[in-house]
């Protein structure tokens, strides 16, 4: 069975997949997911920023296997191309036998989308009222369909790009407002999707009570935050080792990760009151097989 994107686009929702992403995260944490560091290999395709990577992530969980592999060529927006690219494979796990093979590329933007608004709903508080947006492009746009599952009183949008018409063109689209980067950071929740190369986000301008959910800048030496805020935060991430091995903004801060989104959202370690919290997400595997399960399953039930 191959599904395009457009038969995932049919089968998967925000709804379904939230509360799916969020137990797959719980049963990372409690060691019930057999996942092995991604295996990342640079295309050579060009010389620095347009030098895409090429990655494979196999996982094993509950009665069944995947693998992605997923390509990440910051190039390919010149040139009218998404970004990122993916296919995902779907096996049983008693026999091997392949279930499904899928296009992987809105699985991605989904479940990262969704693993913010767990992250969002298990370490925001339930009064935030103002939403910051560093970015203005896919992932900005699926985070705000995302977190308004979790958060709908999350009213004031304040959206900021390098490229000032694409923050007006999100924020008509949404009844958001582009403002300056500043005025985005002092937002009680700061989402960043952008590719920068260096920091972005400035610590100084971030209230103290800010939740940070860093999504972008994707490779070991790639960065959306400065030592400022990684310093002065309490960082949580999906996987201590993948974040400490594979974010920039963790390995070039020199900082280490102090706690996990699902042994938070399990009730086994505390995230502090009141303080500055950001959340790393680089993203895994087992966030793929969830979500390409949940895929399979609606198309097998419909097909009886």
């Amino acid at each position: 069975m191959f599904l395009t994107e457009a038969d995932v686009r049919a089968e998967l929702t925000y709804e379904g997949l939230i509360p799916a992403i969020r137990q797959a995260l719980m049963d990372y944490s409690a060691a019930l997911v057999e996942q092995p560091a991604r295996m990342m290999l640079r295309a050579g395709n060009a010389e620095g920023h347009n030098n895409g990577w090429f990655a494979v992530m196999p996982v094993i969980a509950g009665d069944v296997m995947a693998v992605k592999t997923v390509t990440f060529y910051p190039g390919n927006d010149e040139l009218g191309l998404h970004t990122h690219m993916a296919i995902v494979e779907l096996l049983r796990r008693s026999t091997g036998e392949p279930l499904a093979v899928m296009d992987g590329r809105l699985i991605t933007e989904m479940r990262t989308a969704a693993v913010s608004a767990v992250a969002l709903d298990v370490l925001g508080g339930t009064d935030v009222r103002s939403l910051g947006i560093l970015g203005s492009g896919v992932q900005a746009r699926s985070h705000l369909r995302a977190f308004g599952m979790v958060r709908p009183g999350l009213k004031d949008i304040r959206i900021w790009s390098r490229t000032a018409d694409n923050a007006k063109r999100l924020a008509a689209e949404t009844g958001a407002r582009a403002v300056t980067i500043e005025e985005a950071a002092a937002a009680d929740v700061v989402l960043t999707v952008t590719s920068a190369g260096t920091p972005i986000l400035q610590g100084r301008w971030l209230a103290p009570h800010a939740l940070v959910i860093a999504v972008g800048a994707t490779g070991a030496t790639m960065r959306e935050l400065d030592d400022e805020v990684m310093r002065t935060s309490f960082i949580v991430a999906e996987c201590k080792a993948a974040a400490e091995r594979e974010s920039g903004d963790v390995r070039m801060s020199g900082v280490k990760v102090d706690a996990e989104v699902g042994a938070v959202a399990a009730g086994s370690t505390a995230a502090p009151q009141g303080r500055r919290i950001v959340f790393k997400s680089v993203g895994m595997a087992i966030e793929d097989l969830t979500a390409a399960r949940l895929v399979w399953q609606s198309r097998a039930s419909e097909s009886k």
